[in-house]
């Protein structure tokens, strides 16, 4: 407890690395007492009978982040795993609740491929793209390493007929077990088969039971803090489930668009807004698209930030833009619009929503349509920082995205995060003020009619 009070506590210092791992970026964020989210501040803002006082809470988060002894629970309301304004009983009963779904669900997936729960990861096709299972004594070998060569069929032996959705799930879980054995391998926690088995399995009955997405790249990179920060490996699934609910449209690609591309998009309308002759100049390169952005988007800066400052990026943007009905929304989509039909004249506190929905709110943004997220505002900011060496140097995209990439070391997660906010509220203020604009030249055409 001692070590915590010292003012200036590195935030990596929490999450032990391998000794031989001194690559990527340090840690610039610093758990501060008085600053920081405490166990003892976190215990007292709920209520005998377990209700939240969420907006004390948001607003501690806002100043300083949450302590990692704390992180994961914290995690399950910003996220809106639970309601602040249910009791201690109800919350236990949807937790208890949602595990039985969950092993229910990994049941089934057990059931189409018994990789699923017993421990193993896969990293090769253990079946052809029509469904047929593959022979090669190598595969079937890797897929069963405690079985003989003559006996190790993976489960695929005699393989019953599969309809498309069960291939397509399958074809995913050698890509997903490639992808988790190089997720955070700089972390002492997954030097354990038995972590690495935790993070695969939520990954396949997540890639299962969502499928229109399935499993791209990247999911891992956003599921793995879960498992390191709840020990349950339901509880760290629903974490991951809503946070997928966050940032799926991301991953939704089709032969026409890429999934990320609307946040894009919204990063070039805002570059134009708020630093034209960057725009320019990335146009001139041929950069207008923004494709150079994308891995910010998708795995939220896992690659800009050492582990523990991104977390603490993380937990800071939840608390930012988190609103009152998250919690509805997610349980009960249908009966949110009536709700909300219901209760216009009832206003909700706004110490209720973070600082980044209040600036939505004062402005009349946040509509039936989901505002623009605070990513796309991060991102920005990061485009900002840089945006006289690009213009200067950047001759090329090659060029833009090496300079992106030397954020390594030299990004800091809280004044992004400030610089962010700024960066909103000036340019909600400039397109408030454009649209004034654009009301007055009507009026005036209108004098000449």
């Amino acid at each position: 407890m001692m070590m915590w009070k010292d003012s200036g506590v590195p935030a990596d210092s929490f999450y032990e690395a391998r000794s031989e791992s001194a690559e990527g970026p340090k840690s610039k964020f610093k758990i501060k007492a008085g600053k920081t989210l405490s166990a003892r501040r976190w215990h007292a803002a709920f209520s005998p009978d377990g209700h939240l006082d969420i907006a004390s809470v948001l607003s501690r988060i806002q100043r300083g982040g949450v302590h990692p002894s704390i992180r994961g629970e914290v995690w399950e309301f910003l996220l809106g795993c639970f309601d602040p304004k249910s009791t201690f009983e109800e919350r236990e009963q949807q937790r208890e609740h949602r595990r039985v779904q969950y092993a229910r669900w990994k049941d089934l997936c057990q059931a189409l491929d018994s990789h699923v729960g017993s421990g193993r990861i896969i990293t090769a096709p253990v079946i052809t793209e029509d469904g047929q299972p593959i022979q090669d004594p190598l595969v079937l070998l890797e897929a069963n390493p405690d079985q003989s060569k003559g006996q190790a069929n993976g489960g695929s032996e005699a393989e019953p007929y599969l309809d498309k959705q069960v291939i397509e799930w399958k074809l995913t879980l050698h890509q997903i077990g490639l992808d988790v054995l190089r997720t955070d391998r700089t972390l002492v926690f997954y030097e354990k088969k038995e972590n690495l088995s935790k993070l695969w399995d939520i990954l396949a009955v997540y890639a299962w039971i969502d499928k229109d997405v399935g499993y791209c790249q990247g999911m891992s990179d956003l599921c793995s803090p879960l498992i390191i920060l709840l020990e349950d490996e339901a509880d760290a699934f629903w974490c991951f489930e809503r946070l997928m609910r966050k940032l799926r449209g991301n991953f939704r690609c089709t032969e026409r668009s890429v999934g990320v591309e609307n946040q894009l998009q919204s990063l070039a309308s805002i570059t134009q807004v708020l630093d034209p002759k960057l725009h320019q100049h990335l146009e001139t390169l041929g950069g207008g698209d923004y494709l150079f952005a994308v891995r910010m988007f998708m795995v939220l800066f896992r690659r800009e930030l050492s582990f523990g400052d991104s977390l603490y990026l993380w937990e800071m943007m939840w608390a930012l833009e988190y609103y009152p009905d998250m919690f509805s929304m997610y349980e009960e989509p249908e009966l949110l619009t009536e709700k909300n039909d219901v209760s216009k004249g009832k206003v909700k506190s706004i110490r209720q929503f973070g600082k980044f929905e209040r600036e939505n709110l004062k402005n009349g943004t946040k509509t039936s349509e989901a505002p623009l997220p605070i990513t796309v505002f991060l991102v920005a900011s990061v485009l900002k920082e840089k945006s006289a060496r690009l213009i200067q140097e950047a001759r090329g995209l090659d060029d833009v995205v090496k300079i992106l990439n030397e954020t390594n070391g030299d990004l800091d997660a809280k004044k992004t995060c400030s610089h962010a906010i700024r960066l909103h509220k000036k340019y909600l203020k400039m397109v408030r003020i454009s649209f004034k604009k654009i009301i007055l030249c009507l009026f005036g055409l209108l004098k000449f009619i």
